[in-house]
């Protein structure tokens, strides 16, 4: 009995042999494989011919044979029958050259002392088809002997032994199989031959598909394939070319998107720098003024003014109280401050209150009822941004006087379906020109949503325009936020 670790060893080495076979067979090119795969059908083919055409031979074979050995005593009784007066001696040997012209038996005439009549004829097959003996081997029954008796007037007078001799029927069909293969051959030779063209030809466009898919690796997006004959191979060159041009598209947007941060990234830090140097600026120069203005009344001779000093002291809380004013301002505009300490809902209502002290011909309103006290720094952050340049593009440039902005959540099945967060906002302005363009704050807006897995669209809404937010949140992520912090209620 072989041991437990010799028989784990051996099949361990049958599963690498059979991965090495499967990885040999990988390896090598899709037409070898499929010209591999046909010659193996060929062979198998021919297997089964040939098994076929043994046995019918051999059938064929003994069936002539026995024809033939049937013939014998026939022919013996017709001899003896129209021999005139005939001796034993030269009946014998006319029955020996009669019989020695038959075929696929061989027949030996003996007198009554059993001695051989006439003599053994040389061997007259012809050597071109002899068959070899393999063949002969595959085909040739058992031999056999038949002794026929010899009888005249009733006295016997000799026997005839026939025996069996199926080499001039194998010799045929040896010459017939010959001629068949060497046709098969050709015929297969020819059918490879046109297979490896025709292969060829229908597996060309799948290397220019691979050379595609490697120029696409490369980061080259003007890839395209011309479409072959073929309707399937059609459809995917047809599939590529989309996908290389949309991929070339999403890079050509991915390089405005970025020289537009660059650019927006200069005008922020450049639009800071001025508001720092126009607000700031004459606000530290008001109070160094001031600061010197008191120095001066307290280094004065005299008894220090108090009125002129709570005169500046109020000019210097005022200046103090505008910088702070600013300073919130900025604040505010580089990371909303409120964001994570108050719930979302308070949050837009104080972007809507904003909005109103800066543009007091524009009226804002707002709806936040049902929303959580906050879903996320992302999530929070988009929708803040998202409604704050909603606002900023329907005054700016829509010349809107009303804008409403909506939010509410809304759950999932309890089957397990998302929840999610809509918003709209919606203006009065003049809406969308038809040859409007993607700006930065769009484009912005439409990268936050979508990183969020989530939908923006923004339309025409007759008047004004319509902005639309869909973002998905984890089942997860609702139930902590819903269970840490219930749904705020609604503003009045």
């Amino acid at each position: 009995m072989m041991p437990k670790s010799t028989e784990f060893d051996h099949q361990i080495v049958d599963r690498d042999a059979v991965r090495r076979r499967a990885s040999i067979w990988a390896s090598l090119p899709t037409r070898t494989r499929l010209i591999l795969v046909v010659l193996a059908i060929d062979v198998l083919a021919a297997i089964v011919c040939c098994a076929v055409m043994v046995l019918n031979a051999r059938s064929a074979v003994i069936v002539e044979m026995n024809a033939t050995r049937a013939t014998v005593e026939p022919l013996v009784a017709d001899t003896i029958r129209m021999a005139r007066n005939p001796s034993p001696e030269n009946l014998l040997h006319t029955l020996d050259l009669r019989l020695q012209t038959l075929r696929h038996v061989r027949v030996a005439v003996f007198d009554a002392k059993g001695e051989r009549i006439g003599f053994v004829l040389p061997n007259l097959r012809r050597d071109d088809h002899v068959a070899p003996s393999w063949f002969v081997a595959l085909i040739a029954p058992p031999p056999e002997q038949h002794e026929l008796p010899i009888v005249v007037n009733g006295s016997p007078i000799g026997k005839a032994v026939v025996t069996a001799e199926p080499l001039d029927e194998i010799d045929e069909v040896w010459g017939y199989a010959v001629s068949l293969s060497l046709a098969s051959l050709l015929l297969n030779l020819a059918v490879l031959a046109a297979l490896a063209i025709a292969f060829g030809r229908v597996l060309k466009p799948l290397e220019r598909l691979a050379d595609g898919l490697t120029r696409l690796e490369r980061h080259d997006y003007t890839a395209h394939l011309d479409a072959p004959a073929s309707r399937e191979l059609a459809v995917i060159a047809e599939r590529f070319n989309s996908v290389a041009g949309a991929l070339g598209e999403a890079r050509a947007a991915n390089g405005r998107l970025n020289r537009q941060l660059l650019t927006a990234q200069d005008d922020e830090g450049r639009r800071i720098a001025l508001e720092l140097h126009d607000e700031f600026g004459p606000c530290l120069f008001a109070l160094e003024a001031n600061a010197s203005s008191i120095a001066r009344i307290a280094d004065g001779e005299s008894t220090p003014d108090r009125g002129k000093l709570a005169a500046r002291a109020a000019e210097i809380g005022g200046i103090v109280g505008q910088v702070q004013a600013r300073n919130r301002e900025l604040l505010n505009r580089l990371r909303p401050h409120a964001l994570g300490q108050v719930p979302l809902s308070e949050c837009l209502n104080l972007l809507l209150a904003d909005f109103g002290r800066r543009h007091p011909g524009t009226a804002f309103e707002g709806s936040f009822e049902g929303l959580a006290r906050g879903y996320g720094d992302l999530v929070d952050l988009t929708v803040f941004r998202c409604i704050q340049e909603s606002m900023t593009n329907a005054v700016r440039h829509g010349g809107a006087t009303h804008v409403r902005a909506e939010a509410h959540e809304r759950r999932g099945s309890s089957g397990g379906g998302l929840s999610t967060l809509h918003v709209v906002i919606r203006d009065d302005g003049t809406g969308l020109p038809h040859s409007h363009g993607t700006g930065l704050g769009l484009s912005g807006m439409r990268e936050r949503v979508e990183a969020l897995d989530g939908t923006f669209a923004l339309d025409n809404a007759a008047p004004g325009a319509v902005v639309r937010i869909v973002i998905p949140i984890e089942p997860e992520v609702a139930e902590d936020v819903r269970s840490e912090h219930p749904p705020a209620p609604p503003s009045s």
